[in-house]
Order: structure tokens, then sequence, then C-alpha cells
């Protein structure tokens, strides 16, 4: 790394250069569009059990396979579909995981019908406003808060799967929602602005 590079959270560095411009272009910016919302709910509970850039390596094969992370498309594949996205090596082919998408693509409509939409949903668990923190160091960022908790237990009532609570304090990072890039990374107040 030179002198003059900005300085990250260590968790992107020396991965590949997808997981670079992930965490500098995407982690922790604010989402408040429903199907980028249903596409973080997707792959953060594809990646349960494995790493990050398995996940993000096959984001590509996901959009192909899940309609485009079309909540309304995916609810609607049947028993042929799962069975032909399981042989699909684009993919994590786990029958739980895929099954899980298309039960979580028919709550996230029922969310939508009942709150105008998830991000509304979703957001509203916060006031609308990102938590913002400021750690000093990697080591400092929790797994999980007592928000995730909140949060994972009205999912799991409302018939979502893979949505414990380190799952979806990972998609709380990721969709902005909460700020943890640590305080001398230079997202960190870029995303806080974001915020605004």
């Amino acid at each position: 790394m030179s002198a003059d590079a900005p300085v990250r959270c260590p968790w992107a560095l020396g991965v590949s250069d997808a997981y670079l411009a992930y965490h500098d272009e995407e982690w922790g910016v604010p989402v408040r569009d429903d199907r980028r919302q249903f596409e973080f709910l997707i792959l953060e509970g594809a990646q349960a059990g494995l790493s990050w850039s398995t996940v993000l390596n096959k984001r590509d094969g996901y959009r192909r396979c899940f309609a485009g992370f079309d909540p309304v498309a995916v609810a609607g594949f049947d028993e042929a579909r799962i069975t032909a996205l399981l042989g699909d090596a684009g993919i994590i082919r786990n029958r739980l995981k895929v099954r899980s998408a298309v039960t979580n693509a028919r709550a996230f409509l029922d969310v939508q019908e009942k709150f105008g939409s998830f991000s509304d949903y979703l957001w509203g668990f916060v006031d609308g406003r990102a938590v913002v923190n400021h750690w000093a160091t990697q080591d400092a960022v929790p797994a999980s808060t007592s928000l995730s908790d909140t949060i994972s237990r009205d999912l799991k009532a409302r018939g979502f799967k893979f949505v414990g609570t380190t799952i979806i304090y990972a998609h709380l990072q990721a969709t902005g929602l909460v700020n943890d890039h640590i305080e001398t990374c230079f997202r960190h107040a870029a995303c806080m602005e974001a915020a605004r």
C-alpha cells in the first residue's frame, strides 16, 4: 500500500479488487430501495457459514438466477425452479438457502403490503436515521447488537428464514442502517454524510 493510499477498514484489505470496491463503494451506504434491500437479504443469508468474498464472487450468478433480485418473481418460484437453481454453479447450491430465498421473498412482499415498503419497515427500527458508531479498531466492532436481536426476532415472527442476529447485523452494516466503518477509515465520514 502506498503512503498516500486512504485508510480503510482492515477487513477490506488484501482479498481482491472486487472486495475493495465493495468496501469503498457500497458497504455502509444507506439503502432505501427495496430491490437492493432484497438483494442484500438474499446474499447475507447465502453467506451463512461462508466468507463474504465467496458470495461476492457469485453475485452476478445470483442476479441471473434470482430474476435481478425481483421479490415478486422470486416469490413465484416453484419446486421445479428451485431444483433447477440447485444445479447452477453460479450460486451457492444449498437447498435450505435457496428455499429460504423463496420463502423470504414471500415474507418480504407481506412486509411491503403492511408497511408500504420493506425499507420503511427496516428503517423504522432506527427512526429513519443510521446508527453511527465510532470504533477505533476492527476488533471493537460487534458481530451483533440488541438492535439486530430485535429485528431478527421480528423477521422470524414474520416467517423469514436465515435471519439470525449475526446475519441481520451484517445486513444492517451492508445497507447503511449502521455505520461500522472504523473512525479512521475514509468511508466513515462519507457514509455519515450519505445518511443525512
